[in-house]
């Protein structure tokens, strides 16, 4: 019995999860895992929420490994895959979920901060995409993280927005020419999940400002996710998951 579940295992295929120790990264991961798919957990500082993330896929009977890395080094993105390398299961989805959202003008700031921002939004979104693809030698399917922001003029947060245009280019980019066997695409979700810097009030006044009146949920994502990873004549899109706001 134990040959065969560990049989099983073996065979189910790997999704590469990025910044899956909490928020919609770990909503995506646990999805997924109750998919079928084995799991590649990816976390830089979150040890203690990537440990408890772990121990929730694998109580349904999933494998989830553990992939610390800071994705801002390109030596620490090469190491994890090394560890993929080792892993008995064939990668087949990558989602690219980490990202940095910090305020920034663009007449104010440093160096180090704009490099940090890309480099861990767009630059790390480049060179996983890329190790994923040299893996996936049956298919695949890449689904980046963007946002509704991506499309606007948010002035206080300049190099976020840069950054997530950045991405949708890379999508379609990639997609053309990953395509025909790996298939590339983009959801760019608005208002889902309010961060702790943002209260109750501040949080209402957002969602005012959206043509449905209302925010989206995880759920919303999850099914985008789905529908993007099943159906195979679709590659190079962005979905807008924003409930109009990219229409204000």
């Amino acid at each position: 019995m134990n040959e065969v579940f560990l049989s099983a295992n073996r065979d189910k295929p790997l999704a590469l999860v990025t910044g899956a120790a909490r928020r919609v990264g770990k909503l995506i991961a646990l999805h997924l895992a109750r998919q079928g798919y084995a799991i590649g957990l990816h976390f830089n500082t979150s040890v203690t929420e990537a440990q408890k993330t772990a121990e929730e896929i694998r109580s349904i009977g999933v494998p989830a490994y553990l992939l610390a890395a800071d994705l801002t080094s390109e030596k620490e993105i090469n190491d994890l895959f090394e560890k993929i390398d080792n892993i008995q299961h064939p990668i087949k989805v990558l989602v690219n979920s980490a990202a940095v959202m910090k305020q920034s003008d663009l007449m104010k700031i440093n160096i180090d901060d704009w490099e940090k921002i890309m480099n861990l939004n767009m630059r790390s979104v480049w060179l996983t995409s890329r190790e994923s693809a040299l893996r996936m030698q049956t298919g695949g399917s890449i689904i980046n993280i963007s946002d509704v922001g991506a499309r606007k003029n948010w002035t206080g947060y300049g190099a976020y927005t840069i950054s997530k245009s950045a991405v949708e280019t890379l999508t379609r980019l990639m997609a053309r020419q990953l395509a025909p066997s790996i298939r590339v695409n983009a959801i760019a979700p608005g208002l889902m999940l309010r961060g702790s810097d943002l209260s109750e009030e501040e949080w209402q006044t957002l969602i005012d400002r959206i043509p449905l009146k209302k925010a989206g949920n995880p759920q919303q994502l999850l099914a985008t996710l789905d529908f993007l990873i099943s159906n195979e004549y679709i590659t190079g899109e962005i979905i807008t998951l924003a409930g109009g706001y990219q229409l204000v």
